[in-house]
C-alpha cells in the first residue's frame, strides 16, 4: 500500500467510525481496539505489514482523539522543533537541520480543530480577537500558535519539543558545550547564590543550560519558578513552586503577566528565583529581586553577546519604568547581576558556551566586565566543522565575597 493508497485508506475509515460510532460514550482504550478491528476487517487478504498496520490504526485514532499528524511526530524523539505553516506546510528540526516533511494536514479547519484542542488542555484560549498564543502541550513542549489573518499563510504552529529526561551537567559536558573543571566552577557559583543570567540567540539552548544549572541548587531550599509557558524540569527540589503567566481572555481581563508573578513570588519567601526568560518591563522587577536579598537568582534572555545583553537589559527596564535615568539603570544591572554565561548555535549547528563573564560594577558611566572564560577555535575547525573550547582567561574573579561567605576558598 502506497502513501496515497494509506491516505484514502485512513481517510475512508475515519469517515466510517465517525459515522458509525457514538463516540462521545466511547472510552480511549474502546475506541482504539474498535478501529483495529474494522482496519483488520478491511484490509482483508490484501498484503499491508504489520507497522503500516499499526501506522493506520493510529492515523485514524489520533486524527479523532489525538492530535492527528502532530501524535506521530510528538513520539519521534529524533525531532526537536515543529513548524507548520498552515496545512501543506509542515517542517521539523532533526540533528540541528530543517527538513520538509512529504505530510500534510486534511484541511485548515481539522489544523485549526487540533490547535484548539492543544490550547483548551492548558486553559488557554486563541480565536480571531486573541490570535497569537503561548502553551505548552501534556509533556511540557513549549508551543506557540498564530492564526488568520495575522499569519497569512494560515494557522502558524511552532512546538520546540520537550526532551523526555532532564538535561544534566554530565551531558554538557559530554556533548562537549563546557568541561568538567568549569562544571565544577559553576557548582560553586550556583551554592554560593551568585545571580546568573544566561544570554544566546535563539535556539542556542538557553532552557537547556538553565536547566542542567538548577540541578546545582541545594535540594532543601525554596525555589520558585516564573515562565511564560512552563517547560523547566527542576529535579530533586522538594520545596518548588512553578508559576505560569495567562494571556487575556476574549474579553480583554484576567491576564497575569510576569512582572505580577515576579511581585507576588517575592511574598512567598523564596530563596532563589528563576525567571525562565526576560524579555520586557519585568527585567526591571527581576533586578530589584536580585538587589533585595534574593541571591542565586537564574534568568535566561535572547542576545548576541554579553554586551548585546546588558545593553537589552537596559532596553527593558525602560519598557517597564521609562522615566530611569540610564545611569540608575547601570547600576542597578552592575549590582543586581553576578555572572553572564553566553551561548551560542555555530555554524556547523553545535551549540557552544562562548563566554563566562563576570559582572564587576559600575565605572565611568560604563558596566565593567571581567572575562573569566573565552571559546577558542583550535586547529581542527573547518567551515563545515567548529572545534574548540573554553579557556581560561588571567583575569581571576574579582567579586569573591559570596564565595568566601558560603565558606568556599577555592579561587575561580
Amino acid at each position: 500500500m502506497n502513501f496515497e493508497q494509506e491516505s484514502r485508506f485512513v481517510a475512508d475509515i475515519k469517515q466510517y467510525v465517525t459515522d458509525n460510532l457514538s463516540l462521545s460514550q466511547i472510552g480511549d482504550d474502546e475506541l482504539q481496539q474498535k478501529i483495529e478491528d474494522i482496519v483488520e476487517q478491511r484490509i482483508g487478504t490484501q498484503y499491508c505489514s504489520i507497522d503500516q498496520r499499526v501506522s493506520i490504526v493510529e492515523q485514524v485514532y489520533s486524527s479523532i482523539r489525538g492530535f492527528g499528524l502532530l501524535d506521530s511526530i510528538i513520539k519521534d524523539d529524533t525531532i526537536t522543533e515543529v513548524m507548520i505553516n498552515g496545512p501543506d506546510n509542515v517542517f521539523i528540526e532533526q540533528k540541528g537541520r530543517l527538513f520538509k516533511l512529504d505530510k500534510k494536514f486534511e484541511s485548515q479547519r481539522k489544523l485549526e480543530d487540533i490547535i484548539q484542542r492543544i490550547v483548551g488542555l492548558a486553559g488557554r484560549e486563541v480565536n480571531q480577537a486573541n490570535p497569537i498564543c503561548d502553551t505548552r502541550l501534556p509533556d511540557g513542549s513549549r508551543v506557540n500558535v498564530v492564526l488568520p489573518p495575522i499569519a497569512l499563510c494560515g494557522p502558524t504552529v511552532t512546538i520546540r519539543k520537550f526532551s523526555k529526561t532532564p538535561m544534566t551537567i554530565e551531558k554538557l559536558i559530554q556533548y562537549g558545550s563546557i568541561t568538567k573543571e568549569i562544571a565544577e566552577k559553576l557548582q560553586m557559583l550556583v551554592k554560593a547564590k551568585y545571580n546568573i543570567f544566561i544570554s544566546g540567540g535563539t535556539g542556542s539552548g538557553k532552557t537547556t543550560f538553565l536547566n542542567a544549572l538548577s540541578n546545582y541548587i541545594p535540594k532543601d531550599e525554596r525555589v520558585i519558578t516564573i515562565e511564560d509557558s512552563a517547560e523547566l524540569q527542576i529535579e530533586g527540589v522538594d520545596n518548588l513552586v512553578s508559576l505560569e503567566t495567562r494571556n487575556a481572555n476574549a474579553s480583554g481581563a484576567g491576564q497575569i503577566t510576569i512582572r505580577d508573578l515576579i511581585k507576588s513570588s517575592l511574598r512567598m519567601r523564596p530563596e532563589r528565583i528563576i525567571v525562565g526568560e526576560v524579555r520586557g518591563g519585568e527585567a526591571l522587577d527581576m533586578l530589584q529581586a536580585m538587589n533585595t536579598g534574593h541571591d542565586g537568582s537564574l534568568s535566561t534572555g535572547h542576545a548576541n553577546s554579553t554586551e548585546d545583553m546588558l545593553s537589552r537589559l537596559e532596553t527593558m527596564v525602560l519598557q517597564g519604568a521609562a522615566g530611569l535615568p540610564l545611569e540608575a539603570i547601570r547600576q542597578q544591572i552592575a549590582s543586581a547581576v553576578d555572572i553572564i554565561i553566553h551561548l551560542s548555535r555555530l555554524r556547523d549547528k553545535s551549540r557552544k558556551t562562548m563566554e563566562i563573564t563576570e559582572v564587576v560594577g559600575y565605572e565611568n558611566g560604563k558596566i565593567i566586565l571581567n572575562p573569566l572564560y573565552v571559546f577558542e577555535e583550535d586547529e581542527n575547525s573547518t567551515l563545515e566543522k567548529v572545534s574548540g573550547t573554553l579557556h581560561r582567561t588571567k583575569n581571576p574573579l574579582k567579586n569573591d565575597f559570596k564565595l568566601k561567605l558560603s565558606g568556599i576558598r577555592t579561587e575561580i
